[in-house]
């Protein structure tokens, strides 16, 4: 059993605390959640929402429809009404409203507790009434996440619990609930989960010029800074942020830089910059629509053609694109491994939807593991920076010692001095496209879901689309489909056998995509290992779910 919540009303409001409460909550009581939220680029007013998924079982994506509308305005009660389920419930936080219950959590908390910012614990005492939950679980929270705000705090927040389920009393069980179950208390999303990875790894520099939806893994880096020993700088434009993570390369510092596409787009020099020097710098690009600012605060996969393309020339690159936050975990970390045992740029893609969604992860190691730098410190007075190699990768040293560490953004000989002699020219671009054999010999291969039975419909997906098309292939199963999934975590470069082993002979393909063009798609008919394949995508600005997926694949 599954129950979707959404709770609407304008930015200001408190949507996304409440959400947060509510999936904090579930989650130890040992049932499996899933939130995302939607949200207009704006501070105050507008249309918000967060949904928050419940079940007795794992789920990987949102609902198209709501069993519970929450709504805090007219506008969220009129605009949403119509994705309420046929035997759904809808609060509106009022006086009255027309096929709605009217329950005023703001005048409540106003008047009982002093304060409108505690509408959200009389919204939850009666959203767990109607669902037929104990209060006490949601009162416990409260009390340790309250705690250092005094007893009095405390105590008003329990009451207004109370309050909030004795004005629902009438609903007591009206929507029936799953059940606690066995899964895991802790919840993750996905800019936590990158942060978390870049720290425990051994990045120590961060440099940034805020922008959604990257601007999370900057701030909570920077939140963190003393626990991880970390410098964060907020850059004055994100030209000087890819130049100073250029810097700390050079100077043996594991850093990294988070932007979105207008951002990137400004990069692009800076890329190629770090591509002659061949230093590991590494970029989290955060998608949103485009072109130009778009839909800032809403989600995409609008920009894995330019990541593969951008900054002038040629030069190596790896890209890396996660699809939950558990994978946000294992490919940040492997992003920088890959940047500095190349000696090249990364990219490391995700957008809004996997940077906010939340859902039950297993515990994970917060132990920090530093990655190998692959930093030579004993060389001598003869070292040469951009020697030639069978693998194209030079030894690198730092600035210290013997070692004379010569860069150059011109051409360059072995030593790193300007250059042009044109066959020295070509020998060191031969030397840097070397490297390109030992990242593919290296790649990820694609993840198979469900795939033991040579499935005859195969949906192809990347990054965040991951989650709901592991969703969608069951419920395909389960209406009798032979279906499966295979999702790329790696994006370039592709082991070209690997993928024309996963993909094999199939009846159906399927590229699953948040862009119009069907980009990835693209890449692998470029590579040459898939013909004409359907494409399903969207580009709207809101995520894809199972639900969805579903019906367009069946119709």
């Amino acid at each position: 059993m599954d129950l979707n919540i959404r709770i609407a009303g304008e930015a200001g409001q408190g949507i996304k605390t409440t959400g947060h409460l509510l999936v904090d909550v579930f989650a130890s009581m040992g049932l499996w959640v899933f939130s995302t939220q939607s949200y207009m680029s704006r501070i105050r007013g507008g249309l918000n929402w967060q949904d928050v998924r419940v079940a007795d079982y794992r789920i990987t994506s949102s609902r198209d429809q709501a069993d519970l509308l929450v709504a805090l305005t007219e506008e969220a009660l009129e605009t949403l009404r119509a994705e309420v389920a046929e035997d759904g419930l809808i609060l509106y936080d009022g006086d009255e409203a027309q096929d709605a219950v009217a329950i005023n959590f703001t005048k409540t908390a106003k008047d009982e507790g002093g304060s409108a910012i505690m509408a959200n614990s009389v919204a939850g005492g009666a959203i767990f009434t109607i669902l037929g939950y104990d209060i006490k679980p949601l009162i416990g929270y409260l009390d340790e996440a309250f705690h250092a705000k005094g007893v009095e705090v405390v105590k008003t927040n329990a009451a207004l619990v109370r309050r909030g389920a004795e004005l629902a009393s009438d609903l007591q069980g009206r929507l029936p609930a799953p059940q606690p179950s066995d899964a895991p208390p802790q919840v993750y999303d996905g800019t936590e989960a990158t942060a978390l990875s870049a720290a425990v790894s051994g990045v120590k520099f961060i440099a940034a010029y805020p922008m959604t939806p990257s601007t999370g893994v900057f701030t909570w880096l920077a939140k963190n800074m003393e626990k991880y020993g970390i410098i964060a700088e907020q850059a004055e434009d994100e030209i000087a942020a890819i130049n100073m993570i250029c810097g700390a390369t050079y100077a043996g510092v594991p850093a990294i830089v988070t932007t979105s596409g207008g951002g990137l787009a400004l990069m692009s020099e800076g890329l190629s910059l770090a591509g002659m020097h061949e230093l590991p710098a590494v970029v989290m690009l955060g998608q949103r629509p485009g072109p130009a600012t778009g839909l800032p605060t809403r989600t995409a996969q609008g920009d894995l053609l330019f990541a593969l393309r951008t900054g002038h020339g040629e030069f190596p690159r790896a890209l890396f694109a996660p699809g939950s936050p558990r994978q946000c975990l294992e490919l940040m970390r492997r992003a920088l491994e890959t940047a500095h045992k190349f000696q090249t740029p990364v990219i490391y893609m995700m957008d809004q939807y996997l940077a906010d969604l939340r859902l039950n992860e297993e515990e994970r190691d917060e132990t920090p593991r530093p990655i190998d730098r692959q930093i030579v410190t004993d060389a001598g007075g003869d070292y040469r920076r951009y020697e030639i190699t069978d693998s194209g990768v030079s030894p690198r040293a730092i600035p210290s010692g013997d070692a004379f560490v010569v860069l150059d953004s011109d051409e360059h000989d072995e030593e790193g001095h300007i250059t042009e002699n044109l066959e020295i020219a070509q020998a060191m671009m031969d030397k840097r496209m070397r490297k390109i054999d030992g990242m593919i010999a290296e790649a990820l291969p694609p993840e198979a879901y469900r795939d033991d039975e040579g499935a005859g419909t195969l949906l192809i997906c990347w990054g965040s689309t991951y989650l709901p098309c592991r969703e969608a292939v069951d419920i395909l199963r389960m209406n009798g489909h032979n279906a499966s999934m295979l999702h790329f975590g790696q994006i370039w470069p592709l082991n070209r056998d690997a993928v024309r082993e996963a993909i094999g002979s199939r009846e159906r393909v399927i590229s699953v995509e948040g862009n119009a063009w069907g980009q990835f798609a693209c890449v692998l008919r470029e590579q040459g290992l898939i013909g004409e394949v359907e494409l399903l995508t969207r580009y709207d600005g809101l995520p894809f779910t199972a639900e969805e997926i579903v019906a367009r694949v069946e119709g």
